[in-house]
């Protein structure tokens, strides 16, 4: 399988190229630092380019077989167009060279009232974190979903949770749009997305992955991933 990764040089974009070419996927790691990417191995090549850039991204995209994309920036209070501009452009290629699978990463705060089964957490740390120090980011995650679901593409958007580190990938869940649970393993949603790569039961679908074997700190959690950290 021919499979791009956009956002190849983030942390959950390292660990999906890595897994990737682990199972002997021919890989374009499409990343603005080449010179800094970390990941080596057969069948991987990494292109330089900015997903906001039209040209770099219809480029690079020609002769794959799946897009994926593990775009992320970090929480900012000033506008975010990462998602929907990169996404807008990454769909623009895909039609143009008649590449039809794409799955791309959003969150489990996309879904309308969705809830964890914490008080504590569903009444004030996630709107805390969703309507203030997250809000810019969650809002052009939102137009990213609109632009997705629009398409005619065999689309798949994985929602996860608040993202932290596990060594290894776990045997985490997936479910229909949300899933009751707080955390998602950067290695657990790597792996799903790869999943979407051969597996068509979430096409034109939202999934959502949680991991439930591992449970960070709520502190550590909002400060390491949400203020430090991209998806």
């Amino acid at each position: 399988m021919k499979i791009i990764v956009f956002g190849a040089n983030g942390p959950t974009g390292r660990r999906l190229t890595a897994q990737a070419v682990a199972e002997s996927h021919e890989v374009t790691a499409f990343t603005r630092h080449p010179d800094e990417f970390p990941a080596t191995g057969p069948g991987l090549r990494v292109v330089g380019g900015d997903v906001l850039d039209l040209p770099s991204v219809l480029d690079a995209v020609a002769g794959h077989d799946v897009v994926l994309s593990a775009l992320g920036v970090p929480f900012s209070r000033d506008p975010v167009e990462v998602y929907s501009r990169g996404g807008r452009n990454i769909l623009a290629a895909m039609h143009r060279h008649d590449v039809e699978r794409f799955a791309c990463v959003t969150s489990s705060v996309m879904e309308p009232g969705a809830r964890t089964g914490g008080l504590v957490f569903d009444r004030i740390v996630q709107p805390l974190v969703a309507g203030t120090i997250g809000r810019t980011v969650y809002d052009d995650m939102r137009r990213l979903e609109a632009l997705v679901t629009a398409s005619s593409l065999a689309w798949t958007i994985v929602r996860p949770s608040g993202l932290f580190e596990t060594e290894d990938v776990t045997a985490y869940a997936v479910g229909d749009r949300h899933l009751p649970e707080r955390f998602t393993s950067r290695a657990d949603l790597a792996d799903c997305l790869l999943r979407q790569a051969t597996d068509a039961t979430w096409v034109r679908r939202a999934v959502a992955v949680a991991t439930t074997e591992v449970k960070p700190s709520m502190v550590q959690l909002i400060w390491r991933e949400g203020i430090r950290k991209s998806a």
